[in-house]
């Protein structure tokens, strides 16, 4: 009998977990240049020397509910074949049932210039995802219940075999860029398989997610001498963009622009698609503001808070969001290379 009702909560839970994340959003990251691997694959390698990035979100950090991200990466570009390659790791933890989402990546690009100015970089990039919920860990079933203390300590779970294992996954992504010395358009589709991601029998396919993002660099003219041995004038240029992304029924649209006055940058954009709701609620999502610094030493460091104007409020805490990257020094600096035009997206 109590196993009978353990079995039916158990079910009850899932099915509703099952249901809503289905529909789930892949993590997502308000500083998307900043985590470029995690946004397209044809990033890979395209800043033609060794970089290394780091990148955490903390969002809703007010409510039990939050979602943490961290990711790493490393990339580079082998010249002699056109090619880029990288690596990224990525954990995420979502909601107050403690989902936890491991993601390792390999990933590779090839570049292909179309004329003087014009280039071209698909991207390929398979992965490893392993999902886990910690059942017994994170929920609450019936025989967890003192039916003569319903409101006190809760009681050891039963583990049940077989239930609530983890979900191992590979997913396959493809994107592509092209881009000139001011102007950049690049997509990507995530997850083209559609991996099984059911933690009981039965198919639950993980939606496959496109994303289009599009900018132009517009120069405001060159500021002061640089103090250093280049005797360079330091760089100033609006950039406006846009990142598109829809994943099953969920839609998100990211405008705005970054300001860059050497070395400093500045962001600010709007998330959100208030024409076309979801489930008859506002799809709105927030106003992202950010600042970051690019130093010429290859290191630039970013923080952003996204203030929460959807429904929930900025009771929820916002999010916060800082990552680190460093673009490693050029080993063949100094002798040609078989491009000059250099990739303007930004570096948040």
């Amino acid at each position: 009998m109590l196993r009978s009702l353990v079995y039916v909560v158990f079910f009850s839970v899932v099915g509703l977990f099952l249901h809503t994340s289905a529909f789930a959003q892949d993590p997502q990251y308000s500083q998307y240049y900043a985590a470029p691997l995690y946004l397209n694959p044809a990033f890979a390698g395209s800043e033609l020397t060794g970089r290394v990035g780091f990148n955490y979100r903390n969002q809703w950090p007010s409510i039990d509910a939050q979602f943490t991200t961290f990711s790493a990466f490393y990339d580079t570009y082998l010249e002699d074949y056109n090619s880029g390659i990288g690596i990224m790791l990525m954990q995420d933890t979502e909601g107050a049932a403690k989902l936890r989402s491991t993601t390792i990546s390999a990933i590779y690009s090839y570049e292909l210039k179309l004329s003087d100015n014009l280039y071209f970089r698909p991207g390929f990039q398979a992965s490893y995802i392993r999902r886990e919920i910690g059942f017994f860990e994170n929920l609450i079933f019936a025989n967890q219940i003192n039916p003569s203390d319903p409101f006190g300590p809760t009681l050891p779970g039963a583990d049940i075999p077989g239930l609530g294992d983890p979900v191992n996954m590979l997913s396959l992504s493809f994107g592509g860029l092209i881009f000139t010395e001011n102007f950049w358009f690049g997509g990507s589709a995530h997850h083209v398989n559609q991996p099984n991601q059911s933690f009981i029998d039965g198919d639950s396919p993980l939606p496959m997610k496109i994303s289009f993002h599009a900018g132009y660099r517009i120069p405001l003219g060159e500021g002061s001498m640089r103090q250093d041995f280049t005797h360079m004038r330091k760089q100033r240029y609006l950039t406006p963009t846009i990142n598109y992304k829809r994943q099953g029924p969920f839609e998100q649209l990211d405008v705005g622009a970054y300001f860059y006055v050497e070395p400093i940058v500045f962001g600010l954009w709007y998330r959100g698609l208030p024409y076309k709701p979801v489930e008859n609620q506002s799809n709105r999502d927030a106003i992202v503001m950010m600042v970051g610094v690019n130093l010429l030493s290859g290191l630039n460091i970013g923080y952003s808070f996204d203030y929460t104007v959807s429904q929930l409020g900025i009771q929820s805490g916002g999010a916060h969001e800082i990552s680190l990257s460093w673009t490693l020094p050029n080993n063949n600096q100094g002798s040609p290379r078989r491009r000059d035009t250099i990739l303007p997206c930004p570096k948040f």
